[in-house]
């Protein structure tokens, strides 16, 4: 079978985390290709409403998943990281209600045709349990934003989402969860947590002069992980990593 985009190394680790693969299942998804692209910070990738053919995937940089008033303001509903297929649910509904957009200034993706995923789909019923499951658990994560932007106060909300991108990067292989690279600007963080980016700043400066966490560099240094995850009332377990991986 001939060897795909080396990317997608990462995707298979993701999907191995919560699902079992065979060898050949795990050989198939690597010999998926697409188009490759940067995409420059604060562009869309796939604007409201519009309809696609392709699904994207991560390879380096950060993209968000947003919704969109008319007047133009928009609430992050999920960040993602290499290693994701951030709108794989497309291949089901490929009219986007929930777009797209670079967050890092550096964004490569690769564009993998609907038809391609299809395909496998069809050819490994396992590989179709392993895209449902990880929409499941992307299901399972929105849940979890809702509670942080509704019921979370900003320093809880502040402290989960810290906490959960330092457990998924530490999954992915990208640092730990103590330690890692996190390329966005506080605007973009207050567009995710329903705050505005003055309230954003200050909850920042409080955690770290409580000793919490702090940014350097655009790179995040949780220096007490209980701590904070005590603070954000935060369990890893909605993200499904950390459990055995599953095959009907």
């Amino acid at each position: 079978m001939p060897r795909g985009h080396p990317a997608f190394d990462l995707f298979v680790r993701k999907l191995s985390q919560r699902s079992i693969l065979t060898e050949d299942e795990r050989q198939a998804i690597l010999s998926l290709n697409g188009r490759e692209m940067e995409v420059e910070p604060h562009r869309d990738i796939v604007g409201p409403g519009q309809v696609t053919d392709t699904s994207c995937f991560v390879v380096s940089g950060l993209a968000a998943r947003f919704g969109q008033l008319r007047d133009g303001r928009r609430q992050i509903t999920a960040i993602h990281i290499p290693g994701d297929m951030c709108d794989l649910y497309s291949l089901m509904l490929p009219k986007v209600e929930w777009a797209l957009q670079a967050l890092s200034a550096r964004l490569t993706i690769v564009k993998v045709p609907h038809r391609d995923l299809a395909a496998l789909c069809r050819a490994y019923p396992g590989i179709a349990e392993a895209f449902w499951r990880d929409c499941v658990a992307d299901g399972s994560i929105l849940s979890q934003w809702v509670v942080n932007v509704g019921r979370r106060d900003a320093r809880m909300r502040t402290a989960h989402l810290f906490c959960e991108l330092g457990v998924r990067m530490e999954k992915a292989g990208l640092g730990q969860r103590t330690r890692y690279r996190l390329p966005v600007v506080q605007v973009q963080l207050a567009d995710a947590l329903g705050v505005t980016p003055v309230h954003m700043n200050r909850v920042i400066r409080s955690m770290r002069e409580d000793g919490l966490m702090t940014i350097r560099a655009r790179e995040v240094h949780i220096s007490d992980w209980a701590a904070l995850a005590t603070a954000a009332g935060f369990d890893e377990g909605y993200l499904e990593l950390r459990q055995e991986a599953r095959r009907l």
